[in-house]
């Protein structure tokens, strides 16, 4: 079982557990793919600023950046503000694209799903050995995805899956959270649901339940603030 629960991660801790889900690294700690387990390996952006509450930012690379270039960026990452509003830009932002020739940038809010947080409607678990209980119309590829994304929580209508919570990115520490709710069933806290039994089942396991989000995804903001979530920092990226 993991310590994280008898002392309280630091924002900077959990923005690590953040970067290190999102992307495989080599041992110096350059970012080098996607960490997904499918065997095309999709490749991870050139730069990741982690912007914290508590004003610790973290900076990582890919494996490809210059180390000239990562001295220019880290010079000006420090310089950055503590972060309050995750709509806000990091300060260099017009730097950072210019110096990375950067063609997309993306960035969102992080989240800690604290230990109080529980379903407040029924939930499922859906493993390997049970899928083919469910209807999946409109879930049909979790098939594909069961035996990677454990656990994976889902709220059932009328014996139809509607809305799953699921690991997306895993490592020894925590999970990341990935949440689908079909169109026609949104808007009636199923999403919230999901989330929450998910964390609960991520908290058995001994790891850190995360969830993360874009800056413009209004509704998955909206889930975060039903349950409470705590917000730690913003991530930023350049492709």
């Amino acid at each position: 079982m993991s310590d994280w629960k008898k002392i309280k991660p630091t924002s900077r801790e959990l923005m690590e557990s953040h970067v290190e889900a999102l992307f495989s690294h080599d041992r110096n700690k350059r970012l080098h793919s996607i960490n997904e387990p499918w065997p095309e390996k999709k490749a991870a952006p050139k730069f990741f600023l982690g912007r914290t509450i508590e004003g610790t930012n973290l900076c990582r690379f890919r494996y490809d950046v210059p180390v000239m270039l990562i001295e220019q960026l880290e010079r000006l990452s420090v310089n950055e503000s503590v972060v309050r509003d995750f709509h806000t830009k990091p300060k260099h932002f017009q730097e950072y694209i210019k110096l990375l020739e950067g063609e997309r940038f993306t960035m969102g809010p992080c989240y800690l799903i604290p230990d109080e947080v529980t379903p407040e409607m029924n939930v499922v678990r859906i493993t390997p050995e049970n899928i083919s209980k469910y209807l999946l119309d409109g879930f049909e590829w979790l098939t594909s995805e069961i035996d990677y994304v454990q656990p994976c929580i889902a709220l059932l209508d009328e014996g139809r899956v509607v809305s799953i919570c699921r690991s997306v990115r895993i490592t020894s520490k925590a999970h990341e959270a990935g949440l689908e709710t079909l169109t026609a069933f949104r808007g009636r806290g199923y999403a919230a649901a999901v989330v929450a039994g998910w964390a609960v089942a991520v908290r058995e396991l001994g790891k850190i339940p995360l969830y993360s989000t874009f800056w413009d995804n209004l509704a998955s903001q909206s889930v975060a603030r039903k349950l409470g979530l705590l917000f730690y920092g913003v991530n930023f990226t350049v492709d």
